[in-house]
């Protein structure tokens, strides 16, 4: 008879380092405290407490190896290598192709497009993946008029069910695999968990086919609303004018500061709108506002209002001349990543009015704020205003991701070489010819060399969030195991499944591993899960890969909530998801995900 398992004792330390971890998923999941601030936080505490008061000779640096750590350097030469498909346009072969079966046969497109979406991010992060696809799906949900709500969702999620198949597909994976190797366990290889991962997705891919869309509202993205639209317009001022002879900062006090004067017309010159130039009659003042704020500059200041040679009344209303709107996601890596619109001088380098800034579905910049000065982050969508061509010429740079009814995939001369280059990464580590870290590092050093992408752009791949929130997890980690914390969660976790089947033991780790990795950040849940899960096995006398296959799996089920995942963010301001959608779909998702890799990680290990 098996004795019943006690609860160990943990010392001071290990107290310290458990409410160290408690606060630190906390912080994790507070959208006002940048991640970069909660992990640097993070790392300087765990380091500064251990020098304060020792514990059996550990060195308080050991919490800054994680800025060496092999599996860092992977997770960040894997991010070059994804911005260097993205920049080149490496991919596009794949998403004209795709675009060309939706016309076809959308049903079985759609299988298509989940299929792809997933294989591809078995190799890729999935963000370059989802880049890729987003505007080819829109594109054909609108010239077919159906709703882009349907499909954009699954293929986002399709992505990330592909992700957990190699060892490569996600930040998470490299993790999960170094930690537990670390640990003294055998190092897995890229496509050693591939047949539980395929197995799980292939039902993962059956329900986003065919279930997952019947459980979203259909809902159209209109990209033509011209309801907040700029206009352009002049304000004449005549010898009757009691503006003549005043000063344009005047006019401007008279508006309550918000007329925006883009120049002064007088005679066949221009004049620049200075705050101190003195107004004379024939004065043209070129405006650019919505047809409201206009009309109200026009009876605040007592001056007619023309557009062309017209002036502005019911019989000629404004109008916007080859002005269209357009959606741009911010996506990782791209000049507008971490930095505002004033310093990436878009207004100046791409003739596009930014109108507004949503995040998440809400609109982020505030009447007292000024639009130029927010900083933005990735999955950000600004709707611009500005003529069909710069449009055309903003989705050719590669820089963005503009959601809009065409089809064209940017492409450069240097896509093939960066293709060929990723293929070269994955051989390489597939093989065991090269680790994948070193692989992943002489790959990215090809792509700059080659100049497939430049030096900014590698170093603008490089998440900031990810790489700091992946050296706080190790840090974090490593005091859990030193401490002995990680025997006493494991001595928790044994009596609280007390009586339980190795089955259901492991099926409890890997849900709590999914519920965790929806609320904190996944490769958080995946370094404090690792050592736990190793520490079960040994406990139970079991082989531990099953075990940290549970965590590597559960930490990969970001589905139930919007902010599990960059991706889910980017997915759900381009298909307007609310938040109970997210969990309508990805609830189900996740269980079935969790049963099924239950069931088969049962079979292959028990």
């Amino acid at each position: 008879m098996t004795a019943d398992p006690v609860i160990l004792t943990p010392n001071p330390h290990a107290i310290a380092v458990l409410i160290t971890t408690v606060l630190a998923l906390y912080l994790f999941t507070r959208d006002r405290i940048p991640l970069e601030l909660s992990s640097l936080g993070l790392i300087a505490g765990l380091s500064a407490g251990f020098a304060l008061f020792p514990y059996q000779q550990v060195d308080p640096t050991d919490f800054f190896l994680g800025f060496a750590h092999e599996a860092l350097i992977a997770v960040c030469a894997l991010m070059v290598l994804g911005q260097g498909l993205v920049r080149t346009g490496a991919l596009e072969p794949v998403g004209l192709a795709l675009a060309k079966f939706w016309g076809k046969a959308p049903a079985l497109s759609l299988l298509a497009t989940l299929l792809v979406g997933a294989v591809l991010s078995a190799f890729v992060n999935n963000t370059p993946i989802v880049v890729l696809l987003l505007p080819i799906l829109i594109s054909v949900c609108l010239r077919t008029s159906s709703s882009p709500a349907a499909v954009l969702m699954p293929m986002g999620f399709a992505t990330l069910v592909g992700g957990m198949a190699t060892t490569i597909g996600t930040s998470t994976n490299l993790l999960v695999v170094s930690v537990a190797q670390d640990l003294g366990l055998e190092q897995f290889g890229m496509f050693d968990f591939a047949l539980p991962a395929v197995i799980a997705g292939g039902v993962a891919i059956i329900y986003l086919w065919l279930i997952a869309p019947r459980l979203l509202p259909p809902r159209d993205i209109n990209l033509e609303n011209a309801s907040p639209r700029l206009f352009e317009a002049r304000l004449h001022i005549d010898e009757n004018s009691p503006w003549v002879g005043s000063s344009l900062a005047e006019v401007s006090s008279a508006t309550d500061g918000d007329i925006n004067v883009v120049r002064i017309s007088r005679g066949d010159t221009y004049v620049m709108p200075l705050p101190d130039v003195v107004l004379r009659p024939g004065d043209s003042l070129r405006v650019r506002d919505t047809p409201a704020r206009l009309k109200a500059f026009e009876t605040a200041l007592g001056t007619p209002l023309y557009s062309g040679e017209q002036v502005v009344n019911e019989a000629h209303p404004l109008s916007a001349d080859n002005q269209i709107l357009a959606e741009i996601a911010v996506v990782q890596g791209s000049s507008l990543d971490r930095a505002n619109l004033k310093f990436a001088r878009f207004l100046t380098r791409y003739q596009l009015a930014v109108l507004a800034l949503h995040r998440a579905g809400k609109d982020i910049w505030r009447a007292r704020e000024d639009i130029q000065e927010v900083i933005l982050q990735p999955a950000d969508i600004l709707l611009v205003q500005g003529p069909r061509e710069q449009i055309a010429e903003l989705k050719k740079s590669t820089e963005f991701l503009v959601l809009d009814a065409s089809m064209e995939v940017p492409k450069t001369s240097k896509a093939p070489l960066a293709l060929a280059i990723l293929i070269g990464v994955v051989v390489l580590a597939a093989t065991g010819i090269m680790p994948i870290a070193v692989s992943a590092t002489v790959g990215a050093t090809l792509l700059l060399v080659t100049r497939c992408l430049n030096l900014g752009g590698a170093i603008r791949a490089i998440s900031p969030s990810v790489y700091l929130v992946v050296v706080a997890s190790l840090a974090l980690g490593h005091g859990l195991v030193v401490t002995g914390a990680t025997e006493f969660i494991t001595s928790v976790f044994l009596a609280a499944t007390s009586g339980l089947s190795s089955t259901a033991i492991l099926s409890a780790l890997m849900a709590l591993l999914a519920v965790l990795t929806n609320v904190v950040s996944n490769n958080a849940a995946a370094v404090i899960g690792t050592p736990i899960a190793i520490s079960i096995a040994n406990q139970l006398g079991l082989p531990a890969e099953p075990f940290v296959l549970a965590v590597l799996f559960g930490a990969n089920m970001s589905y139930a909530t919007p902010m599990a995942y960059k991706t889910n963010l980017l997915v759900m301001s381009a298909g307007n998801y609310t938040f109970k959608e997210f969990v309508k779909v990805g609830v189900p998702l996740s269980v079935l995900m969790w049963l099924t890799l239950t069931w088969v990680l049962s079979v292959m290990y028990f």
